[in-house]
């Protein structure tokens, strides 16, 4: 059995502020709010880079197991690919500063479903004996590709920025992975595209068209009911179903769409905006907080991500 045996997320210093967004876009304020739904969240600062909130997430996480480094027999960092330094490995990098310097570093790029694609890999790893542990980090710069100057990328001004970290192992895991189904829908993949500038790399939107909002609803419930097909379970037995923090109206819509009660899902739509890959972790870390999870508790993790991807991992709590 293998699964996640500890997890930590890790926001910035410093955050981006709907006041600041509508000075320099011109958009209206309310306009803004109806996208981020809080005046400001963490996003990176001045002298702050994404790779040292994955580090410092490792670094609870790999004091709080007491892992041997020389254990650790993958590294793997999810992501977007616009790290913080061109043509390096961030993996590489987190690694060697945690003295960890026999496992097989490499990146996973699959945007905002990048983690859960990393840690449906490292899976596959350990089932297969070849990995005792693997690490998975995620640590993107979404704040630092939005182009706040242009009204028409408003509704990328919710992208903020954390950073996680997640080891996997087999035994005795927090939580043990079921299943793991994710499918991609080529056809979108030009509607966003980044645009090279002499100082960063920004996103465009390219030509608007309809329809996608119906494909993450088309896909997410394919892949829901996939995976309950796989696990002989129905859509009673969904403790929680955490998904991406991008827009809210597209998590009211696809709970309501799927057929599970938003009570079922965490909206923390008051505090933060949309940080990427850590979206799922942030909101099962609150749980776990909180006391809300309970042993044998199935929890729907739902990602997606530009390109366009969608995925559907399958939890189940351990304790």
């Amino acid at each position: 059995m293998s699964g996640i045996l500890d997890f930590e997320v890790v926001f910035p210093r410093s955050s981006a502020k709907v006041q600041d967004m509508h000075a320099e876009s011109g958009v209206d304020i309310a306009e803004i709010l109806a996208i981020t739904h809080c005046e400001e969240f963490p996003a990176l600062g001045d002298g702050e880079q994404a790779w040292e909130l994955a580090l410092a997430a490792a670094g609870a996480v790999l004091g709080r197991t007491r892992v041997p480094r020389s254990a650790i027999g993958q590294v793997i960092y999810a992501g977007s690919g616009e790290w913080d330094v061109p043509f390096w490995s961030p993996a590489a990098k987190v690694a060697h500063e945690l003295g960890i310097d026999r496992a097989h570093c490499f990146e996973v790029v699959n945007f905002c479903n990048a983690l859960m694609a990393a840690v449906r890999v490292a899976c596959d790893e350990l089932a297969l004996g070849r990995s005792e542990y693997t690490l998975v980090l995620t640590g993107d710069r979404l704040s630092r590709l939005v182009d706040y100057s242009d009204p028409d990328s408003k509704a990328l001004f919710n992208f903020g920025d954390a950073g996680a970290a997640v080891l996997l192992g087999r035994g005795a895991p927090v939580f043990k992975m079921l299943h793991s189904a994710m499918r991609t829908d080529p056809g979108w993949s030009d509607y966003y595209t980044g645009e090279r500038r002499p100082d960063r790399v920004t996103i465009r939107r390219q030509s608007h068209r309809e329809g996608l909002a119906a494909a993450y609803v088309e896909n997410f419930t394919a892949l829901v009911a996939e995976t309950l097909s796989a696990l002989g379970r129905g859509l009673e037995d969904v403790a929680w179903f955490l998904i991406n923090h991008g827009d809210r109206s597209m998590h009211e819509k696809l709970v309501r769409g799927i057929g599970i009660p938003a009570g079922r899902s965490v909206f923390n739509y008051d505090r933060l905006g949309h940080m990427g890959c850590a979206d799922t972790l942030i909101a099962l870390q609150g749980l776990m907080a909180k006391g809300r999870l309970r042993r044998g508790d199935l929890i729907l993790l739902a990602t997606s991500a530009m390109g366009f991807s969608w995925g559907i991992t399958a939890l189940e709590c351990q304790e």
